[in-house]
C-alpha cells in the first residue's frame, strides 16, 4: 500500500509547488497583495490601537560581529534594507532592457530621463505657483517625489494587458526620480553628503567587478561586497537602497564564460552521472562530483541577469513589497488641522501638484523630446501608455512624505502636507487604474 500512495502523494505536491510557482508569479495577484497591506496599514495607524503600530517599527534590532554592532530600528531595516532587494531586481531589470529591450538604443534610453527631469520641474512649478508665506515654500520638493513599490504595484493590477516595455518605463523613471529626489535632499534639506562613504562603496564595487573578472557565478559571494557598498552609500548620507540600482546594472546580462558550452557541458554531465548511476558496481559517493558540476553548468546555461532576478521576483512580490507597504502605509491622521489658510493652501498645492503637475511634466516633456528627434518611443509604448506612467508617477507617497518631515518644521503644515500626499497618492492610483482599463478595452 505504501509503494503505490508515496508516488501519488508525490505527484500531488510537485503538482502543487508548479501551480504556487506559476501564482506567485502573476503580477495581479502581487499588486493585490499590495494593496491589502496598504489598506491594512493605514486602518491600523488610525484605530484605537494605532500606539501598537508606532511601537513595532520602532522596535530596536541590533546586527553586530564581535565588537561592530549596528542598532536600527525594524522600520529603518525594512526601509533601507530590505527594499535594497527590490531595488536589486529592479536594476537588473533595467540592466536587461538596456543590453536588448526598450532602452537598447540611445534615443529610447534617454527619454525616460527628460520625462522623469519634467516630472520634477513641473510639479514644482506648480506648487510654487500658489505663491505664499516662505516657511510653506520650503515644501516644493514634497511633490517631485514618486513611490517606486506603489506606483510599480498598482502597474501590476492591470496585469498583463499592459505591455512589458510599459513596466520598463515607468521603472526606469521612477529610478532617476528618485536619484533626483536624493540630490534635491543633499542640497536643499540636509547639510550635504559626506563623501568619505563614496571610498568604502567604491572598494565593494571594485570586489564585485574583481569577482566578475575571475568568473564567480555564484550569487552568494557577492553578498559580502554588495554589503560593503551598502554600508559605503549609507555613509554618505544617500538613501542606501541606490546600493542595490547599482549592483544590478552591474550584473552580467550573458552566462559567465566556460571552457565549453553550457550546453554541452550539461549533456556531457548527464551522461557522465547516468553512466555512474546504471553501474552494477555504483557507489554513491562516486555521483556527488558528476552531481555538482551538473548543477553547475546548468547554472551557467541561464544570464546571472535572468537567474536572479527570477530567484528573487517572488520574495519581492509576495514578501518585501507587502511588508514595506505595511511599515510605511500607516500615515496617522490624527490631530491633522486645516483651521487655518496655510496648511489649506500646502494641501491643495500637494495634491494638484501631484495629481496633474507629474502627469504633464512628463507627458509634455517626451511629448517635445519626441517631436524635435532627440528621443523615440520604446516598441509597445505609445502616448496612452505614456499618460499612464504619468498618471502613476503621482503616486509620492512615502518618498513624499519623508521630504515633507525635512521641509515643515510646522505641525499644521506638516499634517496638511501628509493628508495632501495620501489624498493625492489615492487619487493618481485610481485615476491610473480607470486610465489603463480605458485603454485595454479601447485596445
Amino acid at each position: 500500500m505504501q509503494k503505490t500512495t508515496l508516488p501519488r502523494a508525490q505527484q500531488l505536491a510537485e503538482r502543487a509547488f508548479a501551480n504556487l510557482e506559476r501564482f506567485l508569479h502573476i503580477e495581479a495577484i502581487s499588486g493585490v497583495v499590495l494593496l491589502i497591506a496598504a489598506i491594512a496599514a493605514l486602518i491600523w495607524a488610525n484605530s484605537s490601537a494605532a500606539a501598537t503600530y508606532e511601537a513595532l517599527w520602532h522596535t530596536p534590532i541590533t546586527i553586530g560581529v564581535g565588537s561592530l554592532v549596528f542598532t536600527q530600528s525594524l522600520h529603518f531595516w525594512i526601509n533601507d534594507g530590505l527594499m535594497t532587494i527590490f531595488f536589486l531586481v529592479v536594476g537588473m531589470e533595467i540592466r536587461r532592457e538596456i543590453h536588448e529591450g526598450a532602452l537598447a538604443s540611445f534615443r529610447q534610453a534617454t527619454l525616460p530621463m527628460a520625462a522623469a527631469i519634467g516630472g520634477v520641474a513641473v510639479p514644482a512649478m506648480v506648487y510654487l505657483g500658489f505663491g505664499h508665506a516662505p516657511s510653506e515654500q520650503q515644501g516644493w520638493a514634497v511633490p517631485t517625489a514618486t513611490d517606486i513599490a506603489f506606483a510599480v504595484g498598482v502597474l501590476a493590477l492591470l496585469g498583463k494587458s499592459i505591455p512589458s516595455n510599459v513596466r520598463v518605463f515607468l521603472l526606469a523613471l521612477a529610478i532617476i526620480d528618485d536619484i533626483i529626489a536624493v540630490l534635491i535632499i543633499a542640497i536643499f534639506y540636509s547639510g550635504g553628503l559626506d563623501y568619505s562613504g563614496f571610498g568604502i562603496a567604491a572598494i565593494g564595487l571594485m570586489m564585485v567587478l574583481g569577482l566578475q573578472r575571475i568568473g564567480v557565478g555564484s550569487a552568494y559571494v557577492y553578498v559580502v561586497p554588495g554589503a560593503i557598498t551598502w554600508v559605503g552609500i549609507l555613509m554618505t548620507g544617500a538613501h542606501p537602497t541606490l546600493a542595490g540600482v547599482v549592483l544590478g546594472l552591474m550584473t552580467p546580462v550573458t552566462a559567465m564564460p566556460m571552457r565549453e558550452r553550457p550546453l554541452d557541458a550539461v549533456t556531457r554531465f548527464t551522461q557522465e552521472l547516468l553512466g555512474r548511476a546504471r553501474s552494477p558496481e555504483q557507489n554513491a559517493s562516486e555521483l556527488i562530483s558528476p552531481l555538482k558540476n551538473l548543477r553547475v553548468a546548468q547554472r551557467e546555461l541561464v544570464p546571472p541577469v535572468v537567474r536572479v532576478q527570477s530567484g528573487l521576483h517572488p520574495w519581492v512580490a509576495y514578501g518585501i513589497m507587502p511588508v514595506f507597504a505595511l511599515a510605511n502605509a500607516g500615515v496617522s491622521l490624527a490631530g491633522v488641522d486645516l483651521s487655518t489658510q496655510a496648511p489649506q493652501w500646502v494641501m491643495t498645492a500637494v495634491v494638484i501638484a501631484l495629481v496633474l503637475g507629474k502627469p504633464l511634466g512628463i507627458v509634455s516633456v517626451s511629448w517635445l523630446m519626441v517631436r524635435i528627434g532627440l528621443c523615440t518611443l520604446p516598441t509597445g509604448v505609445n502616448w496612452n501608455s505614456i499618460t499612464l506612467i504619468g498618471l502613476l508617477a503621482g503616486i509620492g507617497f512615502t518618498m513624499s512624505i519623508f521630504i515633507a518631515n525635512l521641509a515643515f518644521s510646522d505641525p499644521a503644515s506638516l499634517g496638511a502636507a501628509k493628508l495632501g500626499v495620501l489624498s493625492a497618492s489615492i487619487i493618481a492610483a485610481a485615476l491610473g487604474l480607470a486610465w489603463g482599463a480605458w485603454r485595454v478595452r479601447r485596445g
